[in-house]
């Protein structure tokens, strides 16, 4: 990058990780003086890349008439650039190709922290970009702290995903007097915390967004869609320096497959494949649908179609149904694969087929682990 808030000076470079020298690429001439054809050194093909938008309206693309913000020409970039983009999230916004994103209107760093375990376990991206700050700032919302609240939630991204690199955008410039009374302040931390991140041997890296300026912005808060192309341009140039540092590795991947039942030629099954909140697990006829594609978790969670295995309403009781939910963390989303079946340590029962039903359809409950055909699946090995 050409250009460092001013205010931040060296510290900004350093986190941003420019500035060191770059080989010498030019080769002494021949002692004959004859010409040589020297070949180019292959260049390694440009890492595949599961990202992340993460963060508030900005990430969603408040005020950009296509809704695409800074994501559409970011996509753009990255594709043609031969890095084959696959954005992901909960949510979706934009007229382009891959609107998947997880840039949530009004939130704080704290209401991200709040559902950063359950969606970077459920998507795996290994890049995500970060620009988060602007709402409890304008919000006045103990900004004292935000910073030290931005350091914790880099904390958590990187426990959950320790190769994943992070690329953590400056807040741009507003016309808000309520932020920009302290966005100064809160961008000046910042060098000095992904400096801490790196010390500690994270990929985490400091985008300057300061190119953005009131001339880009649509409001008080977000920008237009010149100032989105300049997020883009920004989050594109730190995805290739951290590329050429090799930050970036392949997406991880979580073991998936069918989960069989004990009942001849029955698997765990989402009703009609419908990944709406609340939809039963049942018992069908195995298929390889999505539907009865599955993957267990470190965290305890059984998932299929981005949502996790739930007990109703966090009932423990016997005959409570089983359907799928939004991973949330609840203790109703734990299961143990135990004794031959899962168990929920919540209640203390299993995952019960009832009746030993052969009927494609018949929903699942809790009941009291009793070592039945019925409560027998195959364990999935967990990521």
């Amino acid at each position: 990058m050409k250009k460092y808030l001013a205010p931040l000076g060296a510290a900004l470079a350093c986190a941003l990780g420019v500035g060191a020298s770059m080989p010498a690429t030019a080769s002494a001439a021949p002692a004959d003086g004859a010409a040589r054809v020297v070949a180019p050194a292959a260049a390694s093909a440009p890492t595949a890349l599961r990202l992340m938008p993460l963060g508030d309206s900005i990430t969603w693309g408040y005020a950009s008439p296509s809704g695409n913000g800074y994501r559409g020409p970011l996509w753009d970039d990255l594709s043609a650039e031969g890095h084959s983009p696959d954005f992901v999230g909960s949510l979706r916004n934009g007229t382009m190709q891959d609107p998947d994103n997880e840039g949530h209107s009004g939130w704080r760093i704290d209401q991200i922290a709040g559902i950063a375990d359950s969606v970077l376990a459920t998507y795996r991206p290994n890049v995500i970009t970060l620009e988060i700050g602007t709402n409890d700032l304008n919000g006045n919302y103990q900004v004292a702290t935000a910073a030290d609240r931005l350091t914790s939630l880099l904390d958590q991204i990187t426990g959950d995903l320790p190769t994943a690199t992070v690329l953590v955008g400056t807040l741009i410039v507003s016309t808000s007097p309520t932020e920009e009374a302290s966005r100064p302040a809160f961008n000046a931390r910042l060098p000095g915390i992904v400096q801490g991140e790196q010390n500690a041997g994270k990929h985490v890296r400091l985008v300057d967004m300061s190119a953005v300026t009131t001339a880009d912005l649509a409001d008080s808060l977000h920008p237009n869609d010149n100032g989105y192309r300049k997020m883009a341009d920004a989050f594109n140039g730190a995805v290739q320096a951290a590329d050429a540092a090799g930050w970036i590795v392949p997406p991880a991947t979580a073991p998936q497959g069918q989960v069989r039942s004990g009942i001849t030629g029955k698997c765990l099954d989402v009703k009609g494949g419908s990944s709406a909140d609340g939809t039963p697990a049942d018992i069908w006829t195995c298929n390889g649908s999505t539907g009865q594609t599955w993957s267990a978790h470190s965290d305890g969670t059984l998932r299929a179609l981005g949502k996790c295995l739930d007990a109703t309403a966090r009932g423990t009781a016997n005959g409570t149904p089983i359907e799928i939910w939004d991973c949330n963390g609840g203790a109703n989303q734990q299961w143990q694969a135990t004794g031959g079946g899962y168990r929920n340590p919540a209640s203390g029962r299993c995952l019960d087929d009832p009746g030993l039903s052969a009927t494609d359809g018949t929903q699942l409950v809790l009941w009291d682990c009793n070592g039945g055909a019925n409560q027998q699946w195959t364990a999935l090995p967990v990521s």
